[in-house]
């Protein structure tokens, strides 16, 4: 398997982490009244997903 083809499999990967991430089931389960620090924990939850997803995309595509 090429370094190419390697790569395309990861970031499918991703994608399809994304969406399981941001698909309904799971998003219900953080829509509480609850707080983190004072901020809601959905939107702590959404935005902690968004930034790890750009992380491992980070890692994919710069990887050597």
């Amino acid at each position: 398997m090429n370094k190419q083809n390697a790569k395309g499999q990861r970031l499918a990967a991703l994608f399809l982490l994304g969406n399981l991430l941001f698909n309904y089931p799971l998003l219900t389960l953080f829509n509480r009244a609850d707080m983190v620090a004072g901020i809601p924990l959905l939107y702590l939850y959404v935005f902690g997903a968004w930034a790890l997803l750009i992380v491992l995309l980070a890692c994919v595509v710069e990887r050597r």
